[in-house]
């Protein structure tokens, strides 16, 4: 299906020659001379890249149509991730590759949505934030209290975080899955 650069909108899919993007923004522009045209920031879905684009007024190109699927991340079964879809509670397991950083957030139970384009998972759209249990860091040094000073801390992901030197292990904490950040105290 085929949609005109006119019509496009923000978050708008697109099945470009370049692979599956998504619209960021868009500008019409009417130069004094010369056709219209529109430009574009797209975000490739799997790479994460931002490219800019621009495309004659009214051209045509193609529509993808994602579907978005709530589901609840079972279990890790070799390199690929179990998920349960919470609709029809079929199991589906997705490669680690395809879903990105975002096996650094992912355990057991957490339920994410994942975005499919012809019954394939292109990524995975994660909450904000995650809690996560701290496994593993450093004791805080008693009296050590510098302002801003931070220590590395592993949570139960794996995932290795900076975090203020009063995180102790077993401690919940709040990280920015956009950033990987330490954002509080669970």
């Amino acid at each position: 299906m085929n949609v005109s650069t006119n019509d496009l909108k923000n978050g708008m899919a697109l099945d470009l020659p370049e692979g599956l993007v998504t619209v960021v923004e868009f500008q019409h522009v009417k130069p004094g001379k010369g056709g219209a045209f529109v430009r574009t920031k797209l975000k490739n879905y799997r790479t994460g890249a931002v490219v800019d684009r621009t495309f004659r007024a009214d051209e045509k190109v193609p529509l993808a149509v994602i579907e978005k699927r709530e589901m609840q991340f079972l279990y890790r079964e070799g390199s690929a991730f179990v998920f349960m879809d919470n609709a029809t509670y079929d199991q589906v397991p997705v490669e680690a590759a395809e879903l990105g950083d975002a096996v650094k957030y992912l355990k057991e139970g957490d339920t994410v949505v994942l975005p499919t384009y012809q019954g394939q998972v292109i990524g995975v759209d994660l909450p904000a934030a995650v809690e996560l249990s701290v496994t593993e860091t450093e004791p805080g040094i008693q009296g050590d209290r510098v302002s801003g000073a931070r220590k590395p801390a592993t949570v139960e992901t794996g995932l290795v975080v900076q975090v203020p030197l009063f995180v102790e292990v077993g401690d919940r904490i709040k990280v920015d899955t956009r950033s990987g950040e330490y954002l509080t105290r669970a």
